[in-house]
């Protein structure tokens, strides 16, 4: 999909739809620049039709008279331009990032269903932000909001979107350099975005471990990153008993994935690790057949990291070093596998008692902290997984699980979710949780009792990262099923996390 800057004549555009972006002013028309727009939206306002609520979309088609070109006219509202309260640590920026957002979501939406194919969409004047962030949460919003994933999909339903949107202009005569500046940034994010759907909406009998290897190559590749991928063989001589005894009952060999993008040695490190169960039928501790389908989503942690590894490479940020690491493998109940009550060793030494083999995750992820702090020697390392069912019971779909053994990164992740519109929530850490998890056979055990689970989780990945800065997103709730926006589905991977990551690095505060 192309994506531009443009300052050519609004009335000349001969594309599919022209997209107006307009205030809600308290009991008055919402102001637009355009006077043929503006008179249609009079009409409206009158007739008790559009106000110019966020969110609120005013659809028609314009006459002759109009010196128009364009097919359709859309007009989205932004709701009230003022200052909104601080709601759960938002700020009024964060606010009005996330409403600009959804205002490309609302366009990109809209194209589809009307089966608009080339559209331009007017920038507002700015509030709260400058030119630059509004132009790139708008194009986040358009680019997200135009994503489908129809590669297997050979016929169609007659109410189906049956187009895609090929082109996005954003017209702008103001501050031209601070647009396209914005417009790169939020489309580096989207694609970023939209590339960890793609992997997730892979079937699992084409998204394996293999796949995620090459798919790593590949980005080393296009981006002169470094990359390492350990084998199966390798992983036996490291002694990574966690990812080994998981994959066991598979076919498919596991596979560890690991990019770096190095400026300088004298920077810090961020590592990154993301989960990569390419489908979890929970081995031995088989999960029931209801919804077994959406385990080949447990990969979407991976998924992220390789995604925000994609936007590291084509952004190439100053002052930072990043690592991310993604350990691959299927979770199966063959003849070889995991047994209930079985005894393994992580890589560094430290024994588990597996009790569940359905808490599978955090083996693998295990092995890939423990390895990463040991041969990056990282200031910081984050962590995202669809670790647990509890995080959904405790959160819903609208926010992912924090937890964290260091306030400030906690700190900053949590901004970074702010300013991304991926809201994170921190639940707490402390001895009485790990000892939910202390075993009388091995060092620890994978599953404490069933109160606290998305806790007695991650205090289970706390054994693994020492003194490290280290902080746990369990986003079991939000990589798929989210809460719906306009630029995400509520059904299917929404590409949570690729955006909070890539928001950390952008805006990394060494201490």
């Amino acid at each position: 999909m192309l994506i531009k800057h443009t300052s050519r004549d609004i009335e000349k555009h001969k594309g599919d739809m022209l997209v107006y972006c307009v205030y809600q002013q308290d009991k008055k028309v919402p102001v637009c620049d355009n006077k043929y727009v503006q008179d249609t939206v009079r009409l409206a306002f009158k007739a008790g039709d559009f106000v110019g609520k966020e969110g609120e979309t005013l659809l028609f088609y314009p006459t002759a008279k109009a010196k128009i070109q364009a097919k359709r006219i859309l007009v989205v509202g932004l709701g009230k331009k003022e200052e909104a309260k601080k709601e759960n640590g938002m700020t009024s920026a964060d606010l009005w990032r996330e409403n600009y957002r959804k205002a490309g979501g609302r366009g990109s939406t809209t194209a589809l269903r009307t089966k608009a194919a080339k559209i331009m969409t007017v920038m507002p004047e700015p509030f709260i932000l400058d030119f630059r962030e509004t132009a790139e949460c708008l194009t986040e919003g358009l680019l997200l909001g135009a994503y489908q994933f129809r590669k297997y999909k050979k016929t169609v339903e007659e109410d189906e979107p049956q187009s895609r949107i090929n082109e996005i202009q954003l017209y702008s005569l103001k501050e031209k350099g601070a647009v396209n500046n914005g417009l790169s940034a939020g489309k580096a994010a989207a694609m970023a975005g939209t590339a960890a759907r793609d992997m997730a909406n892979e079937p699992g009998n084409v998204w394996t471990p293999t796949r995620f290897a090459e798919h790593g190559r590949k980005l080393a590749k296009t981006y002169s990153l470094s990359c390492k991928i350990l084998s199966k063989s390798d992983m036996k001589r490291l002694k990574m008993g966690g990812i080994l005894g998981v994959n066991s009952g598979s076919d498919q060999p596991p596979k560890m994935v690991i990019l770096e993008y190095k400026t300088s040695a004298r920077n810090p490190t961020l590592l990154m690790v993301g989960k990569g169960l390419t489908f979890d039928s929970g081995g031995i501790s088989l999960k029931p057949p209801k919804g077994m389908d959406e385990m080949k989503f447990d990969m979407c942690g991976g998924a992220a990291v390789l995604g925000a590894m994609q936007a590291v490479g084509e952004e190439q940020p100053k002052g930072i070093n990043v690592v991310g690491i993604v350990p691959a493998t299927e979770n199966l109940p063959g003849p070889s596998a995991l047994k209930p009550g079985d005894i393994i060793t992580i890589y560094g030494g430290k024994t588990v008692e597996v009790l569940n083999t359905d808490a599978e995750g955090r083996l693998i992820l295990a092995d890939a902290l423990a390895y990463g702090i040991k041969q990056y020697k990282p200031k910081a390392v984050v962590d995202l997984a669809t670790l647990t069912g509890a995080v959904v019971i405790g959160l819903g779909h609208h926010r992912t699980g924090l937890l964290s053994n260091d306030d400030d990164l906690a700190q900053q992740v949590t901004e970074a979710g702010n300013r991304s519109g991926e809201p994170v929530w921190r639940l707490p850490l402390g001895p009485e949780y790990s000892k939910q998890i202390k075993s009388k056979v091995a060092d620890i055990k994978n599953i404490g009792s069933r109160a606290a689970g998305t806790i007695t989780a991650a205090a289970f990945l706390q054994e693994f990262v020492g003194d490290t800065a280290w902080a746990h997103l369990d986003i079991a709730g939000t990589a798929y099923n989210f809460t719906e926006k306009s630029y995400i589905p509520n059904k299917g991977p929404s590409g949570i996390g690729v955006r909070t990551l890539l928001e950390l690095i952008r805006n990394w505060k060494q201490e």
